[in-house]
Order: structure tokens, then sequence, then C-alpha cells
């Protein structure tokens, strides 16, 4: 698990260096908030406190494997849509369009409009599976779910003044990645 995070992070930051440039990239490049980090506190806990009093929960090897296998497709995910999108993904919403922020509807995006989001969605609830803790799974489950369905119509007010009937036509053919947010 701790490499996992780990790895998410410092890779973000790396591809947001390479993609943006250093002097573009401050450390909110790295996704780290405070709810962030009480959401991974709780997990660690609650992992701890059930290998003491109910270590039969975490012995599950296959449930172990499947988040794990979780981990690594939302990772793939979330990295192939920054790829992919190259200088138009950045963490923050754009309210303002600029000459780098493109519409992509190609790659991963035929498929998903927001591979980003599904991909930390995944790799998010993947984590909790990986340890086998079931009540921080149900709670990273809504809470980033929550987290994205407020944030995707946010961001998709933005993306239709910019690209207008384009991304409505767009919208309207490709799923947004995160299930039940339109």
């Amino acid at each position: 698990m701790f490499l996992a995070v780990v790895f998410f992070h410092s890779s973000e930051y790396i591809l947001a260096v390479a993609i943006h440039g250093r002097s573009n990239v401050t450390l909110k490049s790295l996704l780290i908030s405070k709810n962030y980090l009480l959401a991974m506190i709780f997990s660690l806990l609650e992992y701890i406190v059930e290998i003491v009093l109910f270590p039969g929960l975490k012995e599950h090897w296959w449930i172990s494997d499947t988040g794990l296998a979780l981990v690594v497709i939302g990772e793939f995910t979330r990295k192939l849509a920054i790829i992919t999108a190259g200088r138009a993904f950045t963490h923050l919403i754009k309210v303002y369009h600029d000459e780098h922020h493109l519409l992509i509807t190609h790659g991963i995006y035929r498929f998903v409009r927001h591979p980003g989001y599904s991909g930390f969605f995944i790799w998010a609830v993947g984590t909790q599976i990986m340890l086998c803790n079931p009540i921080s799974t149900v709670g990273f489950a809504i809470v980033v779910w929550k987290f994205f369905a407020e944030r995707i119509p946010h961001e998709e007010y933005f993306l239709k003044r910019f690209f207008g009937s384009e991304y409505e036509e767009y919208a309207r053919r490709v799923p947004s990645g995160v299930p039940f947010v339109k």
C-alpha cells in the first residue's frame, strides 16, 4: 500500500514536471490534501485495528490480489489519460481557455470523458480492497465518488463554454467514466 501511494504521487509529480515544466508545477500537483491525509490515516488505523482484533479479515489473499489489480488498472488508466492529454491535462479546473487547452477525444478519451478521474477512483478503492479494509473500501468509494460527482459538472460547465456543441456532442456519446455520473 505504501509503495502504491508513493508511486502514484511521485509519478504524478514527475509527469506534471515533464509536461508543464518545473516552474509551472507546485506541491499541489502531488494531489495531497488534509482530507486525503485523514482518509489514508483512517485506513491505516482500520488496518491495524482489524489485524489485531480480527486477523481473519486480512487473510483473504484473493481479495488483496483483486485490490492490487485494481490499483494497477487505476494507475495505468490515470497515467494514460495524463500522457494522452499532454498539456491539456491539468490538476486544477481551467476557468479560462488558453492555447494549450484542447478538446481531447482520441486514445483513452474515446472511451471515457474523464479517464483521469476514473483511474483515480479505481486506484483509491483498489488500495482499500488490497488492504481488506471493508469500512475504508466503502468510505473511499463514497467520498471519492461524491468528490467527482461535484467536480465533473463544474468542470464540464467550462468545457461546454470553451468547446460548445463539439463538447456537448462528445459528452452525449462518451460516458464520464465515474459510475452514476453523467
